[in-house]
C-alpha cells in the first residue's frame, strides 16, 4: 500500500486586528489584513491543486473552521485547537493518516510548489526537515513519523530570533535532521518591503 504525502497550511481567519499584528504595528492594520488574505490565497491556489500530495487546511480560530471561503473547494479543513504553535503544529503530526507531513504557514508569498516537493523527498532519507527563515524562525517543517513521530516543539520561544534554534535544541542527536534553503515569511515591516521589493524586481524583470 503507497503511503500517502500529507501538507499541512496553517491559517487564521482574516480579521482587522487577529493577523499579522506584528505587521500591523509597522505598516498598519489594513495593509497587514490586505497582505494575509492575498497571501492566504496565493499560497492556497499554488499548493492546495497538486495531486503529489494531500492538502489539509488546519483553521484558528477554533469553531470558525467553515466560514473561511477559500479556493480551491474540497480541501479538508480542520481546527488547529488551542495551545502555543508547537501545540497546535503537533495536532497534525499526530492526527493525520500514516505518512510524512509537511507544515507550512500562510504568510510566505514566495513559497512554491517545489519547495514542498523537495521537503518530501528529503523526509525520504531524513526524520525532520525545516526550512529556516531569515528572523531566526522557520517557514517550513516536516517530519517522516517513521517508525514514530520524535518529541517537538519543546521550551520554544516563539516569534522570536531563536524559534529554530530552541526547537533544534529539543531534537534527539539520533535523528537526522535537513535544511532547505532559507526563505522570508512576512512577519513585520521590514520583511515586508523586502518581499514588495523583490516582487517589483520581479515584475520589472517579465515585462
Amino acid at each position: 500500500m503507497r503511503v500517502r504525502r500529507h501538507l499541512v497550511i496553517m491559517a487564521k481567519i482574516p480579521r482587522l486586528g487577529r493577523v499579522k499584528r506584528r505587521l500591523a504595528a509597522d505598516i498598519g492594520g489594513i495593509a497587514a489584513l490586505g497582505f494575509y488574505r492575498n497571501s492566504l490565497a496565493l499560497v492556497m491556489r499554488r499548493l492546495g491543486r497538486d495531486r503529489r500530495w494531500k492538502c489539509w487546511l488546519y483553521v484558528s480560530p477554533e469553531g470558525r473552521v467553515k466560514t473561511l471561503r477559500i479556493s480551491p473547494r474540497g480541501i479538508t479543513r480542520r481546527t488547529q485547537g488551542r495551545g502555543d504553535l508547537g501545540a497546535r503544529m503537533r495536532r497534525p503530526l499526530n492526527e493525520l493518516p500514516p505518512g510524512p507531513v509537511v507544515i507550512v504557514g500562510s504568510d510566505i508569498p514566495e513559497i512554491e510548489r517545489w519547495q514542498i516537493d523537495a521537503a518530501f523527498r528529503t523526509l525520504g532519507s531524513h526524520d525532520l526537515v525545516f526550512g529556516p527563515a531569515k528572523d531566526g524562525g522557520y517557514w517550513l517543517v516536516g517530519a517522516r513519523r517513521r517508525p514514530r513521530l520524535p518529541p517537538l516543539f519543546h521550551n520554544v520561544r516563539w516569534s522570536s530570533a531563536y524559534a529554530l534554534a530552541d526547537t533544534l535544541a529539543g531534537v534527539a542527536p539520533r535523528l537526522r535532521v535537513a535544511m532547505l534553503a532559507e526563505l522570508d515569511d512576512v512577519d513585520d515591516g521590514e520583511s515586508y518591503l523586502r518581499w514588495r521589493e523583490r516582487s517589483q524586481l520581479a515584475r520589472f524583470r517579465c515585462s
